[in-house]
């Protein structure tokens, strides 16, 4: 897809990958609708983008219906149309099972899977109206390696990317494409909340930045799905082929993180 001159909804945009995703959109040539739950967050990113296009903020909880409906309606008058929806917003939650909250469960499950699928039905006529268009939706290795003491946040995240391949195959014919990206651990907020599970798992932690260009560069060739590398691109073949060798290596890492 040629970026340049299209119109983008980039949700979490307040922060992190979002962020990222939308600095590195308006570099190349798109306006921006911006969503998040903090209008000053959301500030703050409109104040890197180019100011010669005319950006909207749009301050919104997903999870709730009548701010995804304000949503709609603003669009609606903006634009009339959408080429691309990314649905990057999301919660990392990490931590024993035994210890997460069905309020904790509610929020990850409400956050990170009903409100993109329900975001993606809402915008299905503007995104229909432009056509070919885009859905991208910000999935994680944790959506194809599940992770020990990451029980929720990966189920979370299989879902989103179950949601896509699903979407991809509905609406191929009418002109809707779908590109899932699946970042490994990245620095964001989400993860230095994290911090001292994250340090102890070891990860090397990815700057925002890269992955939005990585991201960004994958629409630009029509890529049906993003992985950061080779390595990780191997590790999937893996899991899906042989379960039980990623099983026994990660098993082995959680009973060292047990250990110390």
């Amino acid at each position: 897809m040629q970026l340049n001159g299209k119109f983008a909804l980039v949700t979490g945009a307040g922060s992190g990958i979002g962020r990222a995703l939308a600095i590195e959109a308006s570099k190349r040539g798109m306006t921006l609708a911006l969503c998040g739950r903090r209008p000053d967050a959301l500030a703050g990113t409109l104040a890197l983008l180019d100011a010669s296009k005319a950006h909207i903020v749009i301050p919104a909880d997903l999870t709730r219906a009548e701010d995804r409906a304000t949503i709609v309606s603003r669009l609606t008058e903006a634009w009339g149309r959408l080429d691309v929806l990314v649905n990057n917003a999301g919660v990392v939650t990490g931590g024993p099972l035994e210890k997460e909250t069905d309020a904790a469960l509610e929020q990850v499950v409400a956050t990170n899977v009903t409100a993109p699928i329900a975001l993606t039905r809402d915008l299905l006529p503007l995104l229909l109206a432009a056509k070919p268009s885009l859905v991208v939706n910000i999935g994680s290795m944790f959506g194809d390696i599940p992770y020990p003491l990451f029980a929720a946040y990966s189920a979370t995240k299989f879902a989103l990317r179950g949601f896509s391949e699903a979407l991809r195959r509905e609406y191929r014919e009418r002109g809707i494409s779908v590109t899932y990206a699946a970042p490994r651990a990245t620095k964001t907020e989400g993860v230095d909340a994290l911090e001292k599970l994250i340090a102890a798992m070891q990860p090397k932690l990815d700057d925002p930045a890269t992955v939005a260009a990585q991201i960004w560069t994958a629409v630009e060739k029509g890529e049906a799905s993003v992985y950061p590398g080779r390595a990780e691109r191997l590790f999937v073949v893996l899991q899906r082929l042989f379960p039980a060798f990623i099983d026994s290596a990660v098993c082995k890492q959680m009973a060292k993180l047990i250990a110390s």
